[in-house]
């Protein structure tokens, strides 16, 4: 099937076809490569104060603390700085907010992660001029200038979207895994409060017994409660953060029964009940999308391999009757 695709494309559609999927793959993994270093750098730090711990005088100045960081470090450090002071200057004030708060939607609490990301994105957005140099130079190998035209627009929203778009599948992943911990962590909070624990003893029990995003949340909740934050305004964080109609509707009702004294245990109860109503629904609406979703590459994909098996040695047995 692929091959004959192949063989109907002609020469420069191929060609062009191959340089906008080659120019896309690499942009993917200077992204994901970029995105992972920093990760993978933070664990290296650690690991290193670790082993420096009581080891006094192993670093003598700030030289040699330089000196230890890797070579690779120390050149796209600076690189990376310009980048994020770039991507501070060109972005508008709101854009870097709404950035922090959906990286904090997607988990991610690093001081340093909202500067990453505009740098990404700044490096993703040179790659567009660049590929305005490069296209057009395209024209040597033969390509039409439609081609070329439809290329670079090509390149350029992949290079724009990228980042974005990588961020937001964190945030659906994030949402929906929190979405299934959340009936769960209710169940026990009920049982826990109905046992004579209080709210917050309760969910602190609840966090060390379920691992997982939602507990990391309600951790952060019951430190801010612990710091001197009210604890609406703790749980309206906890909503914002989170970003979850489910927990919203949890928070607000948490809310309203502080407000006019009605039993957290009841309360507690009916939004668990009400939860693992919504979760059946959602796999049960999930389950009736599967067979739409599965009609796209049946009808594109596998129909026309059966076609070409079954109806293809007819279609060779008539050309032959035919001929002769």
């Amino acid at each position: 099937m692929m091959l004959f695709a192949a063989s109907a494309l002609s020469g420069d559609t191929a060609m062009t076809v191959g340089l906008v999927l080659a120019g896309t793959a690499l942009g993917l993994v200077v992204y994901i490569g970029i995105s992972t270093y920093y990760e993978k750098q933070a664990i290296r730090n650690s690991i290193r104060q670790l082993e420096e711990y009581g080891q006094p005088g192993v670093v003598e100045s700030d030289r040699d603390r330089e000196l230890l960081r890797p070579a690779y470090e120390r050149a796209l450090a600076p690189v990376m700085g310009s980048f994020v002071s770039v991507g501070r200057r060109l972005m508008p004030a709101d854009f870097v907010e709404k950035t922090r708060q959906r990286h904090q939607s997607a988990g991610k609490y690093d001081p340093g992660a909202v500067d990453r990301f505009l740098a990404i994105q700044v490096a993703c957005l040179l790659l567009v001029p660049l590929a305005l140099i490069i296209f057009p130079i395209m024209n040597v190998f033969g390509l039409s200038s439609r081609l070329n035209l439809i290329s670079f627009v090509l390149v350029s929203l992949a290079a724009v979207l990228l980042p974005s778009a990588r961020l937001s599948s964190d945030i659906e992943d994030r949402q929906q895994v929190i979405q299934r911990q959340l009936p769960d962590i209710l169940d026990l909070l009920v049982i826990s409060v109905e046992a004579g624990l209080g709210f917050e003893q309760a969910l602190d029990r609840t966090v060390a017994s379920v691992p997982g995003e939602l507990s990391l949340e309600f951790a952060r909740m019951l430190g801010e409660t612990r710091a001197g934050v009210a604890r609406a305004d703790a749980l309206r964080a906890l909503g914002e953060r989170v970003d979850v109609p489910e927990v919203r509707s949890f928070v607000l009702a948490i809310i309203q029964a502080d407000t006019f004294g009605v039993s957290i245990g009841q309360v507690l109860r009916s939004q668990a009940d009400e939860m693992r109503v919504k979760r059946r629904q959602l796999a049960q609406e999930r389950a009736q999308k599967a067979p739409v979703k599965m009609l796209i590459p049946m009808v594109f994909c596998i129909f026309p391999s059966l076609f070409v098996v079954v109806i293809g040695p007819a279609i060779i047995s008539i050309r032959k009757a035919f001929s002769a």
